[in-house]
């Protein structure tokens, strides 16, 4: 069943290559090592993530409790696990900012970049172990890949700190043994007759809306 789970992840990344590809040459990606985004952009976007990294933790942690029992309760549980480690992570990149709490509560968010995390919100609610597992596991690579280019720009444009790059350095490379706890939680929702099609779907999705992130930051730079 491993190997029909290994089928479904590469026929979704296939699928997909177009908008993972518009994802990783995304103009945001471009304005930043051109030292073309501003500060209060950044700001904005340490404040989307806070919102998004929060909420999806309370996510993972409620799949977690949906399924319990097999492969998918530690999987769930090490994704929120994961979560507030980012979250703590994520204080340097607001203390080299300069971002005071006050300021991070008043923030209002773009609703292109609070996309995905309501999506993640609705799968917890609602999906299956399939949909979540194979959604990750295909947004994961394209989320790491931009986190590590935003981290070396802000290094080598914006002089960042070892601090306050560590959020997006952490989410730069999956989790060791991510994708096998992944395939199995997908190879266990099989079994058990859950949808393919259904985690595909989930899957695009997903992707669309991490694009979505992205141009909501790159909106009228």
């Amino acid at each position: 069943m491993n190997d029909d789970a290994s089928e479904l992840v590469a026929r979704a990344r296939g699928e997909l290559a177009d908008t993972a590809k518009a994802i990783s040459d995304h103009r945001f990606l471009d304005l930043l090592a051109g030292h073309e985004v501003p500060e209060g952009r950044l700001r904005a976007l340490a404040a989307e993530q806070a919102l998004i990294v929060g909420s999806d933790r309370r996510s993972f942690a409620h799949l977690a409790a949906r399924f319990p029992d097999g492969e998918a309760g530690d999987f769930f549980l090490g994704l929120a696990g994961g979560e507030g480690t980012a979250l703590d992570a994520l204080a340097g990149f607001t203390s080299w900012l300069g971002l005071p709490v006050e300021e991070m509560l008043a923030y209002e968010p773009r609703p292109g970049a609070q996309a995905y995390p309501a999506f993640v919100s609705w799968l917890a609610l609602n999906g299956s172990r399939a949909d979540v597992a194979l959604a990750f596991t295909a947004n994961l690579a394209a989320w790491g890949e931009n986190c590590g280019q935003v981290a070396a720009t802000l290094r080598s444009v914006y002089g960042a700190t070892d601090e306050a790059v560590a959020f997006f350095e952490f989410f730069a490379e999956p989790p060791p043994g991510f994708e096998e706890h992944a395939l199995a939680v997908i190879a266990e929702g099989l079994a058990d007759g859950e949808s393919p099609v259904r985690a595909r779907r989930a899957t695009r999705l997903l992707q669309a809306y991490e694009l979505a992130f992205w141009d909501a930051l790159a909106e009228g730079l």
